[in-house]
C-alpha cells in the first residue's frame, strides 16, 4: 500500500472538476444544463466542482451569472457536495465583492487567481490574497497559473500566506514541480494538480488531488487514477495516466481552450455545453472529430 503521507484530508475532496459553464445557443446562461452536467460528474466520481473558474468562461459571465450558478448547482447536488467558486479578478475590490457574493449564494469555497495583467510584485500579491481572505468566511483556494496571469505567486510567497486561516488550498498550475514539492514540504496547503498531465505526479508526493478540465468529459476515468493509487497499485495508476495522455493533449495543448474542446465534446455527447462566449469561438469540425477519437480510444476497454 502506498505510504505517502497526507496530514488532513483534502478540503474539498481529492477529485474535482473545472465544470464548464453550459449556455443555450443564444447564449444565455443554461442553469438546467448546469444542473444536469453538475449531477453527472458527482455521479461519476467528481467530490467537488469548482464553477466559474476560467473554463467556466468567467471572464464573460457576469457577476448575477455567476451568483445563479452557484445557487443551481447547490439545488442539483445538494450540500454534501463541495462547490468552489472563482472569484479572481486583476481588482482587490471587485475580487472581495464576488467572494462575499459567493458565500451568500452557497459556496463552500473561493478560487482565487493572481490578478492578471498589471503583475503586481510579490508584497502587493500577498496583500490581495489577505484582503480577501479576511473579507469573508469562505476557505481560499490560491490559482498559481503564471502562463495566463503573467505573475508567479512565489514559494515563499506561498508559505506565508498558508499562515492564514482560510488559506487552504493551491491549484497548481505553475509547472514549477520543485516549488510545489517546497510548499507541500513546509505547509499544510492542501496542493490540487491544475494539469491533468500532473495529476499522478503531484498525487505521489503528497497532494491534495486535482481540479480538472478534462473530467467534464471523462469523470471515472481520471478518478481511477487517484484510486488505483491509494489501493497501492501504482503501476495501474501510471498506465491510467499515460492512457490519458492523448485526449490531455487534445484537449489542453492543441491551440484550442479547455474551454472550447470540453464543450465540443459535450455537444458531440448530447451532454450541456452549448455555445462559448467571444472572444472564443467554436471547434472546427476537423477539431471536434480528432477529439471524438482521442476521446474513444480512452474509454475503450
Amino acid at each position: 500500500m502506498t505510504t505517502v503521507a497526507r496530514s488532513a484530508p483534502p478540503p474539498f475532496g481529492r477529485a474535482l472538476c473545472a465544470m464548464i459553464t453550459p449556455f443555450t445557443e443564444a447564449g444565455e446562461l443554461d442553469l438546467p444544463g448546469a444542473q444536469l452536467l453538475a449531477e453527472r460528474l458527482v455521479s461519476e466520481g467528481c467530490d467537488g466542482l469548482v464553477l466559474s473558474g476560467t473554463t467556466g468562461e468567467s471572464p464573460t459571465t457576469t457577476d448575477a451569472e455567476k451568483a445563479a450558478l452557484v445557487t443551481a448547482v447547490r439545488e442539483a447536488v445538494g450540500d454534501h457536495v463541495p462547490l468552489v467558486s472563482g472569484v479572481g479578478t486583476f481588482d482587490t475590490r471587485h475580487t472581495i465583492e464576488l467572494a462575499r457574493q459567493a458565500e451568500v449564494a452557497g459556496a463552500d469555497g473561493a478560487l482565487v487567481v493572481s490578478p492578471y495583467y498589471s503583475r503586481p510584485p510579490q508584497d502587493a500579491l500577498e496583500a490581495h490574497f489577505r484582503e480577501v481572505a479576511d473579507a469573508s468566511g469562505l476557505p481560499l483556494v490560491l490559482y498559481d497559473i503564471p502562463g495566463r496571469t503573467g505573475t508567479r505567486i512565489e514559494p515563499e510567497t506561498m508559505i506565508r500566506l498558508a499562515e492564514h486561516p482560510r488559506i487552504v488550498a493551491v491549484k497548481d498550475c505553475s509547472y514549477d514541480f520543485l516549488g510545489a514539492q517546497k510548499v507541500l514540504g513546509r505547509t499544510e496547503l492542501a496542493y490540487y494538480a491544475g494539469c491533468d498531465e500532473h495529476i499522478l505526479a503531484l498525487y505521489a508526493v503528497g497532494g491534495a488531488g486535482y481540479v480538472s478540465t478534462v473530467a467534464n468529459v471523462v469523470p471515472a476515468r481520471l478518478r481511477a487514477i487517484l484510486d488505483a493509487f491509494e489501493a497501492g497499485d501504482t503501476p495501474v495508476s501510471a498506465r491510467l495516466q499515460q492512457r490519458a495522455t492523448p485526449l490531455v493533449e487534445l484537449m489542453m495543448a492543441a491551440g484550442l481552450p479547455g474551454t472550447v474542446t470540453v464543450k465540443a465534446l459535450l455537444n458531440s455527447l448530447g451532454l450541456p455545453g452549448g455555445s462559448v462566449r467571444a472572444p472564443l469561438r467554436p471547434a472546427g469540425r476537423d477539431a471536434v472529430d480528432g477529439l471524438l477519437a482521442a476521446y474513444e480510444e480512452f474509454i475503450a476497454d
